[in-house]
């Protein structure tokens, strides 16, 4: 079912950069008809998305009615409602830390320099619903923008048959969010990008999304903001030793393989046995999930286990993979932990699994994917801000620093910079 690699086979490196490239080149595949939906919705407004809607969803309505949504909260599970509430103070707690502070400096010439963080002042936050419904990637999207202070949050959530998600809405709601589209795929994310007459364009769209949606996103960049990394669909690796439990190891990538069949999984250890005890405990597991089709073909299409002898070639691995997220479930973490560069999101020993994050830890679930990793964080209050410089300068800071860069501008070639410097500088 998984391919299995060998660190010291042939071309080791390359057949693993192969196998991930595979996956990567279906992710980042731009779609013809992702370009044709958002074309549609920009010349066809509220019209083509009602179209995609019915097509899609078997939606009708791009605006669910209140007394609606009242209902469907009321309906909610109190046992959901408390675990939201729970994972809602912690994210907010961990995240009102992330706050940054506004920097002013003035030096011995008196110019005087500033650097404020604005917050974004629209933001749309895409939340997964066609498929299965995810109450928590409102509380990763919403609360690090309610703490920078955003003042129009929108989320845009897919529902089937014009219904959307208890849970969903009651997350939304505790997030104070007051406009939600009941709207998903490609033509809600140029909803929100290029606006309609029920629907007001956005600074910026933000969340995780299936391949179209990732693609849509990709394609409205630039007159949209987006999150400088691609968020979605999951993935997963984990090193573990002779020491880990090869049930809970299994469940841990069964679990990440669940969310979508182009989800991946990797497993890493330096014990060829481990490996083939997970292997075994997987089929096992796959027998009673709910998902298990989607998992299946996750597992088979993209799942590794690499069996590496040494820790500097593990390490080495593991930051070319770049992972959404890592489980070091190794006795001896803390000898690795401090190597590794490219990762969303690193859980440490083997009571730290992954699944605790995506709810309420604290930490954002939204993390980089597809090696974005590397270059790229998870969300953070940091998404939602702006950053401005502010720059002052007295009159004998521009005569003090102004020869200089009078040199410095004509030296480039730009006269013009030289020339607006000089008037300004006291002829003596």
């Amino acid at each position: 079912m998984i391919k299995i690699l060998e660190s010291k086979s042939k071309n080791f490196d390359d057949k693993l950069i192969n196998l991930l490239f595979k996956r990567k080149s279906k992710i980042q595949f731009k779609s013809a008809t992702v370009t044709k939906i958002i074309r549609d919705v920009k010349k066809n407004g509220d019209k083509a998305i009602l179209k995609y809607e019915k097509k899609f969803n078997k939606n009708n309505i791009i605006i669910p009615k209140l007394t609606k949504i009242n209902r469907s909260i009321k309906s909610l599970d109190p046992k959901v409602k408390k675990a939201i509430d729970l994972s809602f103070n912690r994210i907010y707690k961990f995240h009102s830390l992330q706050k940054f502070k506004n920097i002013s400096y003035t030096d011995k010439l008196k110019n005087k320099l500033e650097y404020r963080y604005i917050p974004i002042e629209s933001v749309a936050i895409y939340v997964p619903g066609s498929n299965v419904s995810y109450p928590s990637s409102v509380l990763m999207n919403a609360v690090p923008a309610l703490i920078a202070g955003v003042k129009r949050i929108v989320m845009i959530n897919p529902g089937q048959n014009g219904k959307q998600n208890s849970a969903v809405l009651y997350a939304a709601r505790k997030c104070k969010i007051k406009e939600i589209y009941s709207i998903g795929g490609p033509s809600a994310i140029a909803a929100v990008a290029y606006g309609t007459k029920k629907i007001k364009k956005v600074d910026k769209i933000v969340g995780p999304g299936n391949f179209y949606v990732a693609a849509a996103k990709k394609e409205v960049f630039g007159d949209v903001g987006t999150e400088g990394m691609t968020a979605g669909p999951s993935e997963i690796t984990i090193v573990c030793d002779k020491y880990s439990n090869p049930e809970w190891i299994a469940s841990d990538l069964v679990g990440q393989a669940e969310h979508d069949s182009l989800a991946q999984c990797i497993l890493i250890s330096k014990n060829k046995s481990i490996l083939t005890k997970v292997k075994e405990e997987i089929i096992k597991q796959l027998k009673d999930l709910p998902r298990s089709s989607v998992a299946r073909k996750s597992l088979l299409n993209f799942g590794i286990l690499i069996h590496i002898s040494s820790e500097q070639k593990i390490v080495d691995v593991v930051n070319l993979i770049a992972p959404e997220h890592l489980e070091l479930n190794i006795r001896n973490y803390k000898s690795m932990v401090g190597k590794i560069k490219n990762a969303g999101s690193i859980c440490l020993g083997k009571f730290t699994v992954m699944a605790m994050t995506d709810y309420n830890v604290g930490s954002n679930h939204i993390l980089p994917t597809n090696s974005s990793a590397r270059y790229s964080s998870g969300v953070s209050v940091n998404e939602f801000y702006k950053r401005i410089s502010y720059v002052k300068l007295s009159k004998k800071g521009i005569e003090t620093l102004g020869p200089s860069v009078i040199t410095f501008a004509n030296y480039e070639g730009l006269a013009g910079h030289a020339k607006s410097v000089e008037k300004r500088i006291r002829r003596k």
